[in-house]
């Protein structure tokens, strides 16, 4: 089983910065793609950010030029720098990876979810 545990919400006030932090564990043979999604009260989830495993980044229009998606393959992790973060940033964030995991000795394909961590921006 791949595990994924995240880090590094909370509370900030209009302009602040976070930084989200989601390791990954397990069986893990390769990761492919590696996502940021967040879903606020009486929203949808909705994808944030996204990086391959060649380092290619994807952005949601209301995030471009304030966050950045970096992932450290060697850990397994993937981080979310948040910055001039805004009250409509307020969510949960969830992490998502895809890739190969083995059990028993066998390789799968594996779409994990994070527990999710709350931001909130507020002052």
């Amino acid at each position: 089983q791949v595990q994924l545990v995240e880090s590094g919400g909370g509370l900030v006030q209009p302009g602040g910065s976070l930084r989200l932090s989601c390791a990954a564990s397990g069986s893990i043979f390769s990761i492919n793609a590696m996502a940021w999604y967040r879903q606020a009260p009486g929203k949808q989830r909705e994808l944030v950010a996204a990086i391959t495993s060649g380092g290619s980044t994807n952005y949601a229009d209301s995030v471009k030029g304030r966050f950045t998606i970096s992932r450290d393959n060697a850990k397994n992790t993937v981080y979310l720098q948040m910055n001039s973060l805004k009250p409509e940033d307020t969510a949960v964030y969830y992490c998502n990876t895809a890739g190969i995991a083995t059990m028993g000795g066998y390789p799968y394909e594996y779409d994990d979810w994070g527990q999710g961590t709350q931001v909130t921006v507020s002052s």
